[in-house]
């Protein structure tokens, strides 16, 4: 037998093996650099969102000292918050705050006071009647145009008042609060984002109440149980194309027939949940069957042999190791339909809605309907709070991918 010999190492053997080196070296620094990008993109648009939507939690404030103790006023004994706000405001209330609003501030400056500043003092009285004794302060908000001109860009007739207050320590951006539990508004320092969120949560409720049922025992029908034959093979392509469809065509399809069954329920997130429940049904079928495909053949042979019946080895076994991956695919979907705006926009979701919704028939609008509205005001303070919102609804999807992540890690389980 002949002795083996080592390859012998050529010029050109060096030369081809120095040229695969550099090539490798070449997509190794690609491959950094997309991701230096990726990450650089990230960090800017984070950075961007973060610098423009801190001033939208907060609102310019003026600071007025109010001495009701001299005053017959009185809290009612209600426990309806909007019967004793209008009892306050048949006892003068709003006449009583103008007037310390001009003795402090002075007559221009009172001129600038939100319209709706004395329902804050109201509130806060009505929380705690003892603000009726002696003298305290209010952090009054402001109207739009001081607002704008505190900020830098408003009227430069208001300059002067602006720097005026800002030195006595009058008038100043105060964190905003109420900002998370107040609805939409015409006034920016008076909108907040609660009617949104909450119309949101109830689309997205009934989004998974619907979508995840069906779209799980449809995923373990086409799996388990269908024939092999044309008619599933057409229902499989089906699936897939309805997975890619733009989401405008099921805002049709919600239009047409959803409407046209309960016209009463325009704008509510019953119909908003059903549409998207339409969106969002094929990627849970989708993400569904692949799981239900990824469990071993043996794990239902196993229980077969010990006397399952087919019925117990899809939901006794199959469809808990499946789960995981089902819950995934599912919360990736509801995030995507969480973003939505173009299937609500045609069902009537973007109306100017003032009080949050009380149930899922009631008018609503969403976050990113909300988003989008606020937008296309030009108004300085808009602009803040568009950018505070895209942050709420920033941090409402890393809640929900963080809750898939804990509940595929819940559920996993290991064969």
């Amino acid at each position: 037998m002949s002795e083996m010999r080592a390859p012998t190492r050529t010029p050109v053997y060096e030369a081809r093996l120095k040229k695969r080196y550099a090539a490798e070296r070449r997509f190794k620094l690609a491959g950094l650099g997309a991701v230096v990008f990726s990450v650089a993109v990230l960090v800017f648009l984070l950075g961007s969102m973060l610098s423009n939507g801190i001033g939208g939690f907060q609102r310019t404030v003026f600071e007025v000292s109010i001495d009701m103790s001299r005053l017959a006023i009185s809290v009612p004994a209600t426990d309806n918050e909007s019967s004793a706000i209008r009892s306050l405001q048949s006892q003068g209330l709003p006449e009583i705050v103008q007037f310390a609003a001009e003795e402090t501030l002075g007559a221009e400056g009172a001129a600038q006071i939100n319209s709706q500043a004395w329902r804050i003092v109201a509130e806060e009285v009505i929380a705690n009647p003892n603000l009726l004794r002696g003298e305290h302060s209010y952090s009054l908000p402001t109207n739009e145009a001081i607002a704008s001109a505190y900020a830098g860009d408003g009227k430069l007739e208001l300059q002067p008042l602006v720097n005026e207050l800002t030195e006595k320590g009058l008038l100043r951006d105060a964190f905003d609060p109420d900002f998370m539990t107040r609805s939409d508004a015409t006034d920016p320092q008076l909108a907040g984002i609660w009617g949104a969120l909450k119309g949101s949560i109830l689309t997205m409720i009934v989004t998974l109440l619907l979508a995840f049922p069906v779209g799980v025992l449809a995923a373990l029908y086409l799996e388990e149980y269908a024939p092999r034959n044309r008619w599933t093979d057409i229902i499989e392509v089906s699936i897939n194309n309805l997975a890619a469809v733009p989401s405008i065509i099921f805002g049709l399809l919600g239009l047409a027939v959803f409407l046209a069954l309960f016209p009463s329920f325009r704008s509510a997130p019953l119909i908003g949940g059903m549409t998207l429940a339409l969106m969002t049904m094929p990627v849970i079928v989708i993400s569904g069957r692949n799981a239900i495909k990824a469990v071993p053949p043996s794990i239902r042979d196993g229980a077969l042999a010990i006397g399952a019946s087919p019925v117990q080895v899809v939901f006794h076994h199959v469809l808990p190791l499946a789960l995981p991956g089902i819950l995934t695919g599912t919360i990736i979907g509801m995030a995507r339909a969480l973003g939505e705006t173009a299937p609500l926009l045609l069902i009537g979701m973007r109306a100017f809605v003032a009080t949050p919704p009380t149930g899922f028939t009631d008018n609503a609008t969403v976050l990113p309907m909300q988003i989008f509205l606020w937008s296309d005001q030009i108004d300085r303070g808009f602009v803040e709070r568009t950018s505070a919102a895209i942050i709420v609804l920033l941090i409402f999807l890393l809640l929900m991918n963080g809750l898939a992540i804990y509940l595929r890690n819940k559920f996993e389980k290991r064969w």
